[in-house]
């Protein structure tokens, strides 16, 4: 299966297909602390940032769905990855055929805004695309910010589950047909 990956446009931003001119900035904004500390707790390697913009790729080619590249319209710069996957976690529950919901921003950008514009944006994409019921994400519950912005766009905390030895917070927003 291959898939041509849609342009969402919002009033600040644009949600497009990740390109290989994306992966400095990719690599850089990964391994930012406030990046990584509620996702792995450490940097991102140059070799998992490149394995992580070919994941990013890959995802439309095979699933029809996938992550979007974020670039600031007034500038043109990338400035983070949102999206949905299947990312086949070792999680209990299982996830399914459910997607899950993921983002990541610049830290320069955090406070705007821009991940509740982007968010909300990906998931109205979702509510047209998506035959499931349901998205869900997983946060940090230290992850006060990445909350906010979920509760925003619709995510509402059903449970609480173990992933890779940490305590982290199952939310789920159903599709709005």
């Amino acid at each position: 299966m291959t898939a041509t990956v849609p342009v969402v446009e919002t009033e600040r931003l644009i949600l497009r297909e990740h390109r290989l001119e994306d992966f400095e900035a990719l690599h850089a904004v990964w391994t930012l602390p406030p990046v990584y500390e509620f996702i792995s707790g450490k940097p991102s390697t140059r070799e998992l940032s490149w394995s992580r913009l070919l994941k990013y790729a890959g995802l439309w080619a095979l699933n029809g769905y996938g992550f979007w590249a974020v670039e600031d319209k007034a500038t043109g710069r990338y400035i983070g990855d949102l999206g949905f996957a299947n990312f086949l976690r070792d999680i209990e529950p299982p996830f399914g055929d459910t997607p899950e919901m993921g983002w990541v921003l610049d830290p320069e950008i955090h406070g705007k805004g821009y991940a509740s514009e982007a968010v909300a944006a990906a998931a109205a994409w979702g509510d047209g695309f998506f035959k499931q019921d349901r998205a869900v994400c997983i946060i940090s519950p230290e992850n006060a910010a990445s909350i906010r912005v979920a509760e925003k766009a619709g995510f509402t905390q059903i449970g609480e589950i173990q992933y890779t030895g940490e305590t982290v917070l199952l939310l789920e927003r159903k599709f709005r047909r």
